[in-house]
């Protein structure tokens, strides 16, 4: 049985002190907000007889609730979307390390803190996607969509989006601030129009022909390839074409990570860690694909009949926990060449 809770502010709701430390309980802190993943939890329960207790919110306001929280907090997990937010969970001290085999040999080690403080269990590439009539040489790099051939054709989301933050700390990683700094204000300079919407609004921007050249998260594209999305279904995307550009020549494409820790105080630690170990079990793994389009972190475990037709990619091996530490330079460098 999963019990949930809808955060709404990060005071707004306390789980009942009688529940939140019983014996067979999990108490779970999501930021993850898909229908589909209903089948993931009743699925641990099944196999362990642990209760799920569920407070969702967005991620800000969990963490938030958990530094309010202190000591005396009754999270056991934290589950988020983007390595940004788990490592800003590990760096106000609200995650522990965790030992385990399981999680140390199903999950690469690029998606894992480099302390055993967050895993990743699911994988979205970030990848250009184009108007096929008329774009015939897209970008095949990040780097690319700078390139002042592709001036007022580019469509992008604000800087205040984690996804934007974290593409940034990766062309940090990778080339140093200088040409971060050079790609950020040639991207700027190639806008259609001023950044806006979410990841969908990318690609409705190229059925519109509002843009040319979007960036978007895989999974977005590939759940408008399996069910009508708000009226961006088959029919729409069948003139987008898409790439997975690469970060340099020996780096694929950037990935964003959907991931999870142990929290500092968990009251129940041995149900936490059973369920991050469950997150990276064949049977969950192939929840996350197939219930919201995502790419496993466990290799082998088989795409979904959406991701499948995206196809298979070479994901940029760099160490995401690295990344997540350039997020403050990123956010200069928006605000150094006016990225909205």
């Amino acid at each position: 049985m999963t019990r949930i809770l809808l955060l709404t502010s990060a005071a707004a709701i306390a789980l009942p002190v009688t529940g939140a430390f019983a014996e067979g309980e999990l108490n779970l802190y999501s930021s993850r907000h898909y229908d589909t993943d209903e089948r993931l939890y009743s699925d641990f329960t099944e196999q362990t007889g642990i209760t799920i207790n569920r407070i969702e919110g967005n991620a800000d306001e969990l963490i938030a609730r958990m530094e309010a929280e202190g000591r005396n907090s009754p999270a056991d997990v934290l589950l988020t979307v983007d390595t940004t937010r788990l490592e800003r969970a590990k760096d106000a001290g609200l995650l522990q390390a965790v030992d385990s085999d399981v999680l140390e040999s199903r999950i690469p080690g690029n998606l894992q803190d480099a302390d055993n403080e967050w895993f990743g269990f699911s994988q979205r590439a970030r990848i250009v996607f184009y108007d096929e009539a008329d774009v015939t040489d897209p970008p095949q790099t990040y780097l690319d969509l700078a390139d002042p051939q592709y001036e007022g054709m580019v469509c992008h989301r604000s800087s205040t989006n984690v996804y934007s933050q974290t593409l940034l700390s990766a062309v940090i990683e990778h080339h140093g601030e200088e040409a971060a700094r050079d790609w950020a204000q040639g991207v700027v300079n190639n806008f259609a129009r001023a950044p806006q919407g979410g990841d969908t609004d990318q690609l409705r921007g190229l059925v519109s022909g509002e843009c040319d050249i979007s960036v978007s998260n895989t999974y977005y594209f590939a759940r408008a390839l399996r069910t009508d999305v708000d009226g961006l279904g088959q029919d729409e995307l069948a003139g987008i074409g898409y790439v997975f550009p690469r970060m340099t020549e020996t780096a694929g494409a950037h990935v964003n990570l959907s991931g999870g820790g142990v929290a500092a105080n968990a009251p129940n630690r041995d149900n936490a860690v059973a369920f991050l170990e469950y997150l990276a079990s064949d049977s969950a793994q192939s929840y996350f694909a197939n219930g919201n389009d995502e790419y496993p972190a466990v290799e082998g475990v088989p795409l979904s009949e959406s991701v499948q037709q995206l196809g298979e990619f070479e994901a940029d091996p760099v160490d995401l926990s690295a990344v997540a530490k350039n997020v403050a330079a990123a956010n200069r460098i928006f605000a150094d060449v006016d990225w909205e």
